[in-house]
C-alpha cells in the first residue's frame, strides 16, 4: 500500500481491492460461485409459509376462529403471490441480463396486482373480518422475508 494511504475501513474480510485483470478461469469461477451461493426464492417462500401457519395457529388459539380465518387471508395475500413470483422467475432462467430484469419486473407487477385482488376480494367477501389479525399476519410474513434474505444472503465460508 502506498505511503499515506489509509486502509479501507469497509474491507472487513481482508481481500484486496478490485483490480482489473484477465477473466476468471473455470476453476476460479467455480470457486467464486462456491463462496457466493445464491439464496433460493423457494427458501424465502418456505419460511413465509411457516410463519403464516404459526400466526394462524396463534390467532386461532388466543383469539377466535374469526381471528384465525382473517390471519389465514392475510397469509394468503403475502405467501400466495410470492410463491407465484418465485415460480415465474425460476421456471426458465434468463440467459441475458435484460431479459432477467424484464422477467423480474413483469412478475413483480403480477404479484402486486394479485395482492390487490386478494385483499379486495377479502374486504368485499368476508363479513366479519378481523383487521388486526389480517394486517399483523401480513407484516410478520413480510418481515420473515427480510430476515431470511439477511441470514442466507450473506456469504458463507
Amino acid at each position: 500500500m502506498p505511503t499515506g494511504v489509509r486502509p479501507d475501513p469497509w474491507n472487513e474480510d481482508g481481500e484486496e481491492d478490485f483490480k482489473a485483470r484477465e477473466p476468471l478461469t473455470p476453476e476460479e469461477a467455480a470457486a467464486w460461485r462456491a463462496r457466493h451461493r445464491a439464496t433460493s426464492p423457494w427458501r424465502v417462500v418456505l419460511f413465509q409459509g411457516v410463519a403464516a401457519v404459526l400466526m394462524v395457529v396463534l390467532w386461532t388459539l388466543f383469539g377466535s376462529a374469526r381471528h384465525g380465518l382473517s390471519a389465514l387471508f392475510g397469509a394468503l395475500a403475502v405467501v400466495g403471490p410470492n410463491a407465484l413470483m418465485a415460480w415465474g422467475t425460476t421456471r426458465r432462467p434468463a440467459t441475458m441480463a435484460g431479459a432477467a430484469l424484464l422477467s423480474l419486473m413483469v412478475w413483480e407487477l403480477i404479484k402486486i396486482l394479485l395482492v390487490a385482488v386478494i385483499l379486495l376480494a377479502v374486504i368485499k367477501g368476508v363479513p366479519d373480518l378481523r383487521w388486526p389479525a389480517l394486517l399483523l399476519t401480513m407484516v410478520v410474513c413480510l418481515k420473515v422475508y427480510w430476515l431470511v434474505l439477511l441470514r442466507w444472503g450473506r456469504n458463507k465460508n
